[in-house]
């Protein structure tokens, strides 16, 4: 088998019909196998598959696991030369996939592959991005990002002056659709499980570039991305859920100096955009920004009652009266 599509589904049977169509109608030259994995999805997803896409490999977890745990369920079931990680909101292009893979056998030498991604209108998504630290944190929390391109000293979260338009060597793919070469990735034991939801990809990627191997990306193969389907039901629950995973990959990789002074970066973040959204609140009124001021109010009190090296050590977190501060399950 040459190529293995690890799918995560929970709820996302509104998305997944047509990426399943776009992969089983644009794909023609590679042998592949699709295998969702679903998270405990109530709403008709599985039953959809089974029905309309019998070939496709179901594994059913029976509860929301997670990116990093649900998409390990399915690693272990693929049997690919290649293993593609992609999200159920996202459109293959014709013929992407195809390509995708044609490109990954011209690198013999890359662990890991990224591809164009592009919005609902058309438009660039960034998808690869360097390898986050303390001082790109604070780079991106200030606003600062517009002097990247004076210096690749003010990198950021994005690499200055490039859109995805060419074949690069990059630190890490967005996992909604990244491709790992199989061996490796099952040598890696796939995502780390303590990781539930974001910088799960980040840290794969980190240690697939540990290893020796780079990561490259191309724009021969693209995708749409619709993007934040399951967040917009639970922006709190996800803030800070994200947040959880900043902290705990600063520590695996930087150690608990880094992790706690990746904290003052958060915390003037936060502040900045609680700022700037609550003039424009002032101006604007909306219920859209009125739920992103909450938001900011809860995890601004979260991080500061936050000690970090005690909560990756320990898992000792802060409760925030009337919030939901627990895992998000």
């Amino acid at each position: 088998m040459k190529l293995s599509v690890v799918i995560i589904c929970w709820n996302d049977l509104r998305v997944i019909r047509e990426c399943l169509r776009s992969i089983y109608d644009g794909t023609h030259k590679t042998e592949f196998e699709v295998i969702v994995s679903d998270n405990g999805s109530t709403d008709g997803s599985i039953e959809f598959i089974h029905e309309y896409y019998p070939q496709v490999v179901v594994v059913e977890n029976g509860a929301n696991l997670g990116f990093a745990k649900g998409n390990n369920a399915g690693i272990r079931a693929s049997k690919g030369e290649y293993v593609l990680i992609l999200n159920p909101d996202t459109i293959i292009h014709e013929g992407s996939l195809d390509k995708f893979v044609n490109f990954a056998e011209r690198h013999p030498e890359a662990g890991a592959f990224g591809c164009r991604v592009l919005n609902p209108d058309g438009s660039y998504q960034i998808s690869a991005r360097p390898f986050p630290n303390v001082w790109r944190f604070w780079i991106a929390g200030l606003y600062l990002r517009v002097l990247g391109n004076l210096s690749n000293v003010f990198a950021s979260d994005m690499y200055p002056r490039w859109k995805g338009e060419s074949e690069r060597a990059v630190d890490w793919q967005s996992g909604c659709c990244v491709m790992f070469r199989g061996d490796l990735l099952r040598r890696l034991d796939g995502f780390d499980e303590q990781f539930f939801y974001h910088f799960e990809e980040v840290d794969l990627c980190y240690r697939v570039r540990k290893e020796g191997f780079p990561i490259v990306f191309t724009p021969e193969a693209s995708i749409t991305h619709l993007g934040g389907q399951s967040v917009g039901r639970f922006p709190i629950r996800f803030a800070l859920e994200q947040l959880r995973n900043r902290y705990r990959f600063m520590y695996k990789h930087y150690g608990p100096r880094d992790c706690a002074r990746c904290r003052h970066a958060t915390l003037a973040s936060f502040r900045v955009r609680q700022i700037g959204y609550t003039l424009l609140n002032l101006v604007k009124p909306s219920e859209a920004l009125q739920n992103r001021l909450d938001t900011y109010r809860v995890v601004i009190r979260w991080n500061k009652l936050l000690d970090p090296v005690r909560f990756v050590e320990h898992g000792e977190e802060p409760e925030i009266e009337g919030q939901p501060v627990v895992q998000a399950s």
